[in-house]
């Protein structure tokens, strides 16, 4: 059984935990640096009669792309390596051909994926994760996405307890080669006085939820993994704990969802077509558990070191076929991955 995994050079530790983890359980992991390729990796899809072996040389192996028994998705980063003093057009469409390449790759191998590139686009819309929340029976925060100014503050009104302003997709600013991550922050008055900038750029804007715990829950196949930390206990990490996450690393505790949750958890894990995701969720001062999100290719890799969960275990499980896998992962492989020219 040979897993390949998808990611780039700079992933963190949580690679190296699986691959070591599908060893261990009598599998081979082939790891594939997506940003290895087109200039490093060696990539051959071969398709009809005579046309040869599909095969993948990558990070110093080789891998007869026949014997892959499942796909671990994990990320992706094309044309990082490529020249700086390449021509942008020309590094544009370099970049699209190695993306294109490889997702044609992905679709062509009809083995199980955690999780097909169509259910992690689709579960990465989080509108969508939101409606289907509430769907299964999860509690869920009022939320507004808007450029609106008017709709905006009408929103911020109607939320007594506050607001709180977050991005649909994550990213970070850089100045002067310094990392400046966007989080989630608490509105003031001054910023409800002053949403010129929503005419350049919507944003998200969900009520403020009290909150006794902050819980991040790892989905692995039919397995949920829930840890928790006191959003009191480091400054600066009560509205987002991400903020003061290296300061927090250890302050993570086992934790659980009450059995209903768990279960609506599940139920939309089933709707998303995932076997994988790192969702957030509040524990509120009266006992209510509030779904934020979830984020399909989330991270965990911390989780391992503290409070010691066993995930990587459980992914090598579900990827080698040892533990039963969630949802009907081949209607996501026949579906396609680019839009229609």
């Amino acid at each position: 059984m040979t897993v390949l995994i998808i990611t780039h050079s700079e992933d963190n530790e949580c690679i190296a935990r699986v691959a070591a983890a599908i060893e261990r359980l009598g599998g081979r992991a082939f790891r594939f640096d997506t940003d290895a390729f087109p200039q490093g990796a060696r990539l051959a899809l071969a398709a009809g009669p005579g046309a040869g072996r599909s095969t993948l040389r990558a990070g110093g192996g080789e891998l007869d792309l026949g014997d892959v028994t499942a796909v671990w998705y994990r990320r992706v980063a094309f044309g990082r390596g490529l020249p700086a003093s390449m021509d942008p057009q020309l590094r544009s469409a370099s970049v699209q051909e190695a993306k294109q390449t490889v997702e044609g790759l992905l679709s062509a191998l009809r083995v199980p994926q955690v999780d097909p590139l169509p259910a992690v686009r689709f579960a990465s819309n989080k509108q969508v994760q939101l409606d289907i929340a509430r769907e299964v029976g999860l509690d869920t925060p009022r939320t507004l996405t808007t450029n609106d100014e008017d709709a905006a503050r009408a929103f911020a009104a109607a939320c007594p307890g506050g607001v709180v302003a977050k991005m649909l997709s994550s990213f970070a600013v850089y100045r002067d080669g310094e990392e400046h991550v966007v989080f989630t922050n608490a509105l003031r008055d001054e910023d409800l006085a002053d949403m010129r900038g929503l005419s350049l750029c919507p944003m998200t804007f969900q009520e403020r939820i009290p909150k006794a715990r902050e819980l991040r829950v790892t989905v692995v196949g039919e397995r949920v993994f829930a840890a928790s930390i006191d959003p009191e206990a480091a400054p600066g990490a009560e509205v987002d704990w991400r903020r003061q996450g290296i300061e927090l690393i250890d302050a993570w505790r086992k934790d659980a969802l009450p059995p209903d949750v768990e279960i609506a958890v599940l139920r939309l894990m089933d709707q998303l077509g995932l076997n994988y995701g790192a969702l957030d969720i509040l524990r509120t001062p009266d006992g209510r558990h509030v779904f934020l999100e979830v984020n399909p290719v989330g991270e965990f890799f911390w989780l391992e070191r503290s409070p010691g969960l066993p995930i990587s275990e459980a992914l090598a499980e579900v990827l080698l076929g040892k533990a039963p896998r969630r949802g009907s992962w081949s209607a996501f492989l026949h579906a396609p991955v680019t839009q229609p020219r």
